[in-house]
């Protein structure tokens, strides 16, 4: 018994637990319990909302509190007409419906069921309930039109009212842009109630480029995102914004002499009362100031010349500048120079050649013409292979090659240069010349005769001068009124710190009949290279019958205040032009070249016509010496003067007969363009007359075409061929062959005819 008595106690155990189970299940489904409880929402003013609330086993009274405050037990909530409870008992719904939900609906909401029936109260949990209002629309406080000036600071204020929450303010640039600096926002409460104001503040510093935008205040929050907004313009008064151009040339390439053009435009605010005034390297320009500003000549002074306009209004003034990029050819700032030094010395030649563009800078050996150097600077060591000349050569594009040139000299002992034999007239006086090549310069200079030395102290009769030359020195002796005596041999002697020359110098009596002679056949033979020129041109017309109805031809003849002086400009023919030596000129002297290379940059440089030819007119080589008679009878080589016989001197004209040409007219009977024609003379060009003083030769027999003399080119005259050789009048003076031209042998013998 007792074992079954324990077996039976688990089962016992089971059996209780079962019983107390079956009577909590019974007293749970008895008690009264939320099936469903309100939770926390949002609402936006205007709308609905529902707040649940289910109760399983309702034994007690039911009603809503509102933040504790009860509403009521009736389902209609009549105190409360937006308020209702909304469901059935039967499902045990008792839903809290909120109509129209205002502001004041902004609280807590909690369901409750009162004891009864055995059973306890219960309450459910609370319900927040946000009520959302959308703000009023954003207002800028400055207004819809904002006037200020640029760079001084403003704030712009925005407000947006009324809001819960507040109000999310942001502001648009002109372009649409979102600001996002300088903006600081605050938000106060409206008193006394839920709502708030939004106050959103832009700092800015307003620029040229505001002025007439519209800066735009947007405002919106969770109750309403179409965002509400306002715009404010910006008139912003700002100093002159100025922009200044060339707009002559058009392509903006100035050269040397252009006229130049600069406009001044400037933006501004306000535009009324633009005051322009421009500026040349900060020097004020003088006159009337308007935007435009002309240069009439542009000049290489002022490349990188800096130009500038200056505009005012009443805010303030603003520049503006242009630097000028003139283009110009090249000119020597410092022409290269001469240098002496001795063998084994370093010396440098320098080329400083100012153009724009920079000139491209060669240096050419004289003698060689080759090429050594491409840069400004030449350097060389000095021996008897490179002293010499050397040619500096500046090359810009578009413009002409300038050139000059430079002599290395190799110190050393004098050289005299001058002619050994020269001539004087006797009671005339008579100048010795010696002629001293010398670097450095000689020390000294003496004349002596029968090894006496010469002092213009001791000889009265005698006088010595000097005259520095570009590489040593001319010596001078002159003896007035010169006596038979006085000629014969003189010595002269120079001397510097490398040496000692001497030279004798014989003075003769000058040979006036034999210059005659020479001057005779020198006119001879003139008279015949006319008539071989006139028979080249006769035998080249014969070939060409083609230019049998060609006009006849016509030579432009510069009218210089000499008549008879006629330049010939065909290929065919040229004037005979006898270099008529004075006594200076028979001094061989080592002349400095340098001159020739003449800088002539300082001119404006001439351009190019006529399809690239440059225009040259021969007539101005030549200009035909005066030579008057000298009655003191100095001279530069101690000749005397004597008469002009060459203007004595007329050959023996032949008698005319029928059918015979003169034949230093034969220039008219060779050449076939100035024979008589069929054809009807050319008429003289209307407006056009023969210069006022001007005669022209008698026609020849027979006569030649009809020809007017007409203003060519240049002021000069049209005239036929045969009228330019019979007008010439001009005798005719020949040098002795090896006359004074290039250098002279130290002891040769020279003629020259002085007139």
């Amino acid at each position: 018994m007792s074992i079954n008595l324990k077996m039976n106690q688990p089962a016992r155990l089971s059996l209780m637990l079962l019983v107390a189970a079956a009577l909590v299940n019974t007293a749970l489904a008895l008690e009264q319990r939320f099936a469903i409880q309100p939770m926390s929402q949002t609402a936006i003013v205007g709308t609905r909302v529902t707040l649940p609330c289910r109760v399983e086993n309702k034994r007690g009274t039911l009603q809503w509190t509102k933040d504790s405050f009860a509403l009521g037990a009736n389902r209609n909530l009549s105190s409360y007409p937006r308020y209702s409870m909304i469901g059935s008992d039967e499902e045990g719904d008792y839903s809290l419906d909120i109509n129209n939900v205002s502001l004041e609906d902004d609280a807590e909401f909690e369901c409750q069921v009162g004891a009864g029936a055995g059973m306890p109260a219960i309450r459910s949990r609370k319900a927040k309930l946000t009520v959302l209002v959308p703000p009023d629309p954003p207002e800028i406080l400055q207004g819809r039109v904002l006037t200020t000036t640029e760079d001084r600071e403003i704030e712009l204020e925005c407000v947006s009212r009324g809001g819960k929450p507040a109000a999310e303010i942001t502001w648009l640039d002109g372009q649409g842009n979102v600001i996002t600096s300088g903006i600081e926002t605050v938000v106060e409460p409206l008193p006394g109630d839920k709502r708030v104001t939004a106050k959103s503040i832009l700092k800015l510093i307003p620029k040229k480029e505001h002025h007439g935008q519209n800066l735009t205040c947007q405002a919106q929050n969770t109750a309403d995102r179409n965002h509400r907004s306002a715009r404010l313009r910006l008139d912003v008064k700002f100093a002159p914004k100025v922009s200044v151009k060339v707009t002559h040339p058009v392509d903006r390439k100035i050269a040397e002499g252009d006229e130049v053009k600069l406009s001044c435009t400037a933006e501004a605010n306000p535009t009324d009362g633009l005051n322009y005034r421009w500026y040349i390297n900060d020097e004020p320009v003088s006159g009337e100031h308007t935007t435009e500003l002309l240069i009439t000549n542009a000049t290489r002074a002022m490349h990188d010349t800096i130009v500038k306009c200056e505009v005012k209004n009443v805010v303030g003034k603003s520049e503006e500048s242009e630097t000028l990029d003139i283009t110009y050819g090249p000119r020597f700032k410092d022409r290269p120079k001469n240098v002496q030094a001795e063998s084994g010395a370093q010396v440098t030649l320098s080329c400083d050649v100012d153009s724009n563009p920079p000139a491209i800078i060669s240096w050419l050996h004289g003698e060689t013409s080759k090429v050594i150097a491409n840069s400004n600077n030449l350097s060389l060591t000095v021996s008897t292979r490179t002293a010499g000349r050397y040619i500096c050569v500046a090359n810009t594009n578009g413009f002409t090659v300038l050139t000059a040139e430079a002599q290395v000299y190799l110190k050393g002992p004098p050289d005299i240069i001058s002619r050994l034999t020269q001539y004087g007239s006797v009671g005339e006086n008579v100048r010795l010349e010696c002629v001293v090549f010398s670097v450095p310069r000689p020390d000294r200079v003496a004349w002596s005769r029968n090894n006496r030395e010469l002092h213009a102290a001791l000889d009265p009769e005698v006088s010595i001068s000097e005259e520095m030359l570009p590489e040593g020195i001319k010596s001078t002796l002159v003896i007035r009124g010169a006596q038979s005596a006085h000629f014969g041999a003189y010595n002269c002697t120079a001397t510097n710190g490398y040496g000692t020359d001497v030279a004798e110098i014989n003075l003769r009596v000058q040979d006036g009949l034999k210059n005659l002679e020479i001057i005779f056949y020198g006119a001879l033979a003139a008279v015949v290279l006319v008539l071989l020129v006139a028979c080249i041109c006769f035998c080249r017309c014969k070939r060409s019958p083609k230019n049998l109805h060609h006009p006849t031809p016509t030579v432009l003849v510069d009218m210089p205040e000499k008549s008879g002086k006629l330049s010939d400009r065909s290929s065919n023919d040229s004037d005979l032009k006898v270099d008529i030596r004075t006594s200076s000129s028979l001094s061989n002297v080592h002349e400095d070249t340098s001159d020739r290379w003449e800088d002539r940059s300082d001119v404006p440089t001439p351009r190019l016509t006529n399809g690239g030819d440059t225009i040259y007119r021969y007539s101005a080589d030549y200009t035909e010496p005066t030579l008057p008679l000298k009655s003191d009878g100095a001279n530069n080589n101690g000749y005397v003067p004597f008469v002009d016989y060459s203007r004595e001197y007329n050959p023996p004209v032949a008698p005319p007969r029928n059918n015979y040409i003169d034949p230093q007219y034969s220039a008219t009977y060779g050449n076939r363009f100035a024979r008589a024609a069929p054809h009807t003379a050319l008429p003289t060009p209307a407006g056009m007359t023969s210069p006022p003083g001007r005669v022209s030769s008698p026609p020849l027999q027979p006569p030649p075409p009809a020809y007017s003399a007409t203003v060519g080119r240049n002021g000069s005259i049209a005239v036929p061929l045969t009228q330019s050789r019979m007008s010439s009048s001009n005798s005719l003076h020949i040098m002795q062959p090896g006359g004074p031209v290039g250098g002279a042998a130290k002891r040769g013998n020279t003629l020259a005819t002085h007139v």
